[in-house]
């Protein structure tokens, strides 16, 4: 058994999906299929998670049926935004979220119908509340009045409208809707492998959403988006990127945003962030932050890719960092946007789980002592 052990199950199958493919190598990402990179250009969120839920490419007459129960679904009740309110001004807006979703869970009439439909009524609801949840949180913490959400609107856009109170332009309606397309699915990232693991014990839609919200805030996982925020208030001037992150690398210290444990070229994804910043730097006439992000990678890939030989290249994580300071979204509030996108996977998953379930339940490795003498307390 020893010689089969891989610490944290790397390069372990432990599932068989048909909702995303990575080829890791090549640096490539499909959804059920279709390149991320047609999905980014061609796609938006909702109709990406029609596919990821049903298995196909809706017509236009299935994705407005399935937009308008998304957009109807959006409104929070007071029940949320009462608890919302109490909850203390400095916790990380993931706390709020899975309190929210548990709260929710015990209002929702299909809690404990685990059928396909019914499951797929609480993914639209669930999905639907998670952008006007965090925004509601925001807007509550920082003594502003709660905007309701516009049915007009995209899912991207209008978030960024129940967060900043005003509707944003094309550019950063279409960077914001393509942020959450772009997070939508993984294949068995932590957050995901952990949202199966619970509805593989037949638990609850909530129930599995709360264990991923659990997964997703850690910073190794969605926590790394605020760290790369941070980075970028720490380097201030694209003429100061490189010393700083050569005194990262001297030191051996992480440099967030950099290498993935399955991408071992360009992220994707990373790719079509880069080309949101760019565009959002332009739209604002500000090209402070886009180019500290560019000096970053480019000292990174000279220090540690061509003089090292080491495959660390910037992960999906890297330029959101550029895009939330264009669209004036707080560090505190990046992983549980994460999470936005991210739902739609973590619903997709369930269902595949529910379909075809087998509790998931691995074996470990015993490292510890054998044959212990149990010795009485008294004489201990």
């Amino acid at each position: 058994m020893a010689e089969e052990f891989k610490e944290g199950l790397e390069d372990v199958i432990a599932a068989k999906t048909q909702l995303s493919f990575i080829d890791g190598k090549r640096g490539i990402l499909e959804y059920r299929g279709y390149n991320i990179n047609d999905l980014a250009k061609y796609s938006d969120f909702e109709e990406v998670t029609y596919l990821l839920w049903y298995g196909r490419l809706p017509n236009k007459k299935e994705l407005q049926d399935f937009s308008k129960k998304l957009r109807s679904e959006r409104k929070i009740d007071a029940g949320v935004i009462k608890i919302l309110k109490i909850c203390p001004k400095n916790i990380d807006a993931m706390d709020a979220l899975r309190t929210s979703i548990s709260y929710l869970a015990q209002c929702d009439k299909d809690l404990n119908n685990n059928s396909q439909e019914a499951n797929i009524r609480k993914g639209i609801r669930i999905t639907a509340k998670f952008p006007t949840i965090v925004a509601a949180f925001h807007r509550t913490k920082n003594g502003k009045k709660v905007i309701p959400p516009n049915p007009k609107l995209s899912h991207g856009a209008n978030f960024l409208y129940m967060l900043h109170g005003k509707i944003p332009n094309e550019i950063e309606a279409k960077a914001m809707e393509a942020d959450f397309l772009l997070t939508a699915e993984h294949e068995l990232n932590a957050s995901t492998f952990t949202a199966r693991i619970t509805v593989s014990t037949l638990s609850d839609l909530h129930s599995a959403v709360c264990s991923g919200i659990g997964a997703l805030k850690g910073p190794l996982h969605g926590g790394a988006r605020a760290e790369v925020y941070k980075m970028l208030d720490n380097v201030k001037s694209p003429d100061r990127a490189e010393t700083y992150i050569k005194g990262l690398i001297d030191k051996g210290q992480k440099i967030m945003g950099f290498g993935h444990r399955v991408y071992k070229y360009y992220d994707p994804r990373a790719l079509i962030f880069r080309e949101i910043a760019r565009q959002l730097a332009q739209n604002a006439k500000d090209s402070r932050w886009y180019d500290i992000s560019l000096k970053i990678e480019e000292t990174v890939v000279k220090e540690l890719v061509e003089k090292k030989g080491k495959p660390i290249y910037p992960n999906v994580d890297f330029y959101t960092g550029a895009v939330y300071k264009y669209l004036k979204i707080p560090p505190e509030l990046s992983t549980a946007i994460f999470a936005i996108g991210r739902i739609a996977g973590w619903v997709a998953h369930c269902l595949e789980q529910y379909s075809d379930n087998r509790l998931i339940r691995p074996l470990a490795l015993y490292a510890g002592p054998h044959d212990q003498e149990y010795i009485p307390i008294e004489k201990r």
